[in-house]
């Protein structure tokens, strides 16, 4: 999902004029959209589906970078103690 500045800044008023345009296009291109008012960045419009995956892999990069921390840090637990843990022993 790269942005394109050609097409995927638009100012703010552009989207009051036409609204279901623009969501339309985030949709199609699965490019997010920068709004601007005065020629600088105030919001970003996204498709939910967009924001809902890229949500997801924010959790699960977090999740790996924690297990990661924990490792380096000796939180560990051997195989079968997971097992044990988790009921499938």
């Amino acid at each position: 999902m790269h942005t394109k500045f050609s097409e995927d800044v638009i100012p703010l008023s552009d989207l009051k004029i036409n609204p279901g345009k623009i969501v339309g296009r985030t949709q199609d291109t699965h490019r997010p959209i920068l709004l601007t008012s005065r020629g600088r960045g105030i919001a970003v419009v996204q498709s939910l589906d967009d924001y809902e995956k890229t949500a997801e892999e924010l959790r699960f990069v977090k999740a790996v970078a924690k297990g990661l921390t924990d490792a380096r840090e000796g939180r560990t637990v051997t195989s079968s103690d997971a097992r044990k843990r988790l009921g499938i022993d």
